[in-house]
């Protein structure tokens, strides 16, 4: 556990003495009144908690118990054995007061800690004090050897300035926490890291080969990728200065210990004449395994140096943090498809994800009480809020668990992704959500700029790329909504049903026939009604009667009164007339009971007329 940001207690006669119970509460003051603890209002809660009862010699009282019931304000019955929140929370805790007395607390005399393994906090002087030391509380004993903690390789940080550092530490923390999909720099950037997310430490790439050229190329590479990486929100970066005071060699173990991460992304750079070969590699830093590893073989002959690096950099930021990514991946394994705690927000998230690759009605209706118990707990974490606002929609464009009087889901929908925007503007999953909400509601031109606002601020987002994509197919711009979809399939094949689904789409818009059904066979969202729809259209211009009775039956038993309101379902989704008009003449191959005259052939027939 971190004693403070120079990694030392001072050997002095005073850091032999705890220091005096007001020398205690003035550094508690200090820490909760800093911007730079990182904790929210309950983690808040626990620390002064913790303290003020250990000042008051009551230290034996610190049990899970007692903190959920009088902190959380749990009830009696809460069983600390079994639900894991106030253990999460001592987590965060811990995390945020080291990175606290690595930044705007390098200066500050006295060091509180929570060391693992239970609640009680430990009190130690930092520097050495100009007067003597008050003599000690009773409650408040000194450290025993076991308790102190483990020596530091980064004793440099307490030469460099306050200043300095107190940059390096908060550039170090900027979050998407998202992971970033949009580097913010709006007010909301300082709020506390969604919970629970993933955390990523890159590791200066090692320059391999020729010294002068492998050094500049391996230097450069590594401020590209910390760049790349701070467009994906849902993973938290250390900082480049944290990330160069980490000694040559320093193993996985080490860096999770002292840095508090649990992914580590290390590189080398060998450059031969003209050639470069780049290599990175994810590993877990609490059990060593090396999750994802690739080769890069580049020429500077036949590219700039410039577009090597950005390229791959891009390559390997979206191959380890995007939403469906290796980290993401990772953590699923580790937490299990369904986590343990079903109120921890983070694990709402990697199930939201879960959800969107097979879009199940079954798993609809938990994730959205998941996301919306999570909402209650966080109030400020944008990603969850932006989460929301698409099950919401599903409500209404997939009529999924739908909730009935009162607002509407899409009316929820916009107001959840709204609230998204103002606690983040320059999230890419809230601006995401907004396009979406907006373009169901009959807005298209106004959630299309969202959407190209979002891709701006990161085109390297499989989530946005097919969703963005989606919609602008939707309006009328296959061509370019394809070529985003085939990015994102590039990029991302794990979730290569939902793109394959949605070019199948394109492909039939294009009386491409034979190539839509070879996508609808790859996409295989068998929960998801809208892909027998699909399906069965393909196969009905086809001429495969039997195939496309299959897949209108079974879409039929899951949505059975949708062609009450056919012309309805087709204006939310901002279909062209004669795309329109192009369903209705498959669906009715197909056998299903499309009105005789649909909306979009009325107007069709209008405007030949015209002419």
């Amino acid at each position: 556990m971190l004693g403070g940001g120079d990694g030392t207690v001072s050997a002095s006669p005073q850091a032999q003495s705890p220091p005096a119970a007001e020398d205690v509460r003035a550094q508690l003051d200090r820490l909760l009144a800093s911007p730079d603890l990182d904790a929210p209002a309950r983690a808040r809660r626990f620390l002064r908690y913790v303290v003020e009862e250990t000042l008051a010699g009551r230290a034996e009282r610190i049990k899970a118990y007692a903190i959920g019931t009088e902190v959380f304000e749990r009830s009696s019955d809460f069983d600390a054995q079994n639900d894991p929140a106030v253990r999460i929370e001592a987590g965060r805790l811990r995390r945020a007061l080291e990175r606290y007395y690595l930044s705007d607390g390098l200066s500050d005399p006295v060091v509180i800690t929570i060391p693992k393994g239970g609640y009680v906090p430990h009190f130690a002087w930092r520097t050495p004090q100009a007067a003597e030391p008050h003599p000690a509380p009773a409650a408040v004993s000194p450290r025993s050897p076991a308790d102190s903690p483990p020596r530091r390789w980064m004793p440099w940080l307490a030469a460099v300035p306050v200043a300095i550092a107190c940059l390096a530490f908060l550039g170090g923390l900027a979050l998407w926490g998202p992971w970033r999909d949009g580097a913010s720099s709006s007010p909301q950037a300082s709020t506390p890291s969604p919970p629970g997310g993933p955390t990523l430490v890159v590791m200066p790439f090692t320059a391999l080969g020729e010294p002068s050229a492998g050094r500049t190329y391996a230097d450069g590479l590594t401020e590209e990728v910390l760049s790349q990486f701070a467009r994906f929100k849902e993973i938290t970066v250390l900082g480049r200065e944290t990330s160069r005071s980490i000694p040559p060699g320093a193993d996985a173990a080490r860096i999770r210990r002292d840095l508090g991460v649990r992914y580590v992304l290390e590189g080398s750079v060998q450059a031969a004449e003209h050639r470069l070969r780049i290599t990175g590699r994810l590993l877990d830093a609490l059990t060593g395994a090396v999750l994802w590893s690739q080769t890069y073989d580049e020429d500077v002959q036949v590219r700039d140096l410039f577009t090597i690096q950005n390229d791959v950099a891009r390559r390997v930021a979206t191959a380890v943090a995007q939403p469906y990514g290796i980290i993401q991946r990772a953590d699923q394994t580790r937490t299990g498809i369904r986590p343990p705690d079903d109120l921890e927000a983070y694990g709402c998230t990697l199930r939201f994800y879960d959800y969107r690759a097979a879009l199940s009605e079954e798993s609809h209706a938990a994730i959205r009480t998941c996301l919306e118990r999570s909402v209650a707990r966080y109030p400020d974490y944008a990603t969850a809020w932006a989460m929301l606002s698409v099950l919401y929609l599903d409500e209404d464009r997939f009529g999924f668990n739908l909730r009935t009087g009162g607002v509407t889901p899409i009316q929820r929908s916009l107001e959840a992704a709204r609230r998204a925007i103002r606690l983040d503007p320059e999230n890419v999953r809230s601006l995401q959500a907004l396009m979406m909400a907006l373009f169901f509601a009959r807005q298209p031109a106004e959630a299309l700029e969202v959407g190209e606002r979002a891709l701006a601020l990161n085109p390297n987002d499989t989530e946005l790329l097919g969703e963005f994509g989606t919609r602008l197919g939707q309006a009328g711009a296959w061509q370019r909504g394809a070529e985003l979809l085939e990015q994102a399939l590039a990029r991302n094949p794990g979730h290569s049903g939902y793109y394959s689904g949605t070019l199948a789409v394109y492909a039939y818009m294009q009386h491409d026939y034979a190539r839509a059904e070879s996508l609808i066979r790859q996409a295989a969202l068998e929960k998801f009604p809208l892909y027998h729809f699909v399906a069965a259209v393909i196969y009905a211009q086809l001429g495969k009667t039997s195939e496309a009775a299959e897949a209108r039956d079974a879409f039929l038993r899951m949505r059975p009164t949708i062609f009450e309101h056919w012309d309805d379902e087709m204006a939310k989704r901002n279909y062209r007339p004669e795309d329109a008009a192009h369903f209705a003449e498959g669906a009715r191959k197909a056998g299903f009971p499309v009105p005789a005259r649909t909306a979009a052939e009325t107007a069709l027939q209008a405007a030949t007329h015209q002419r």
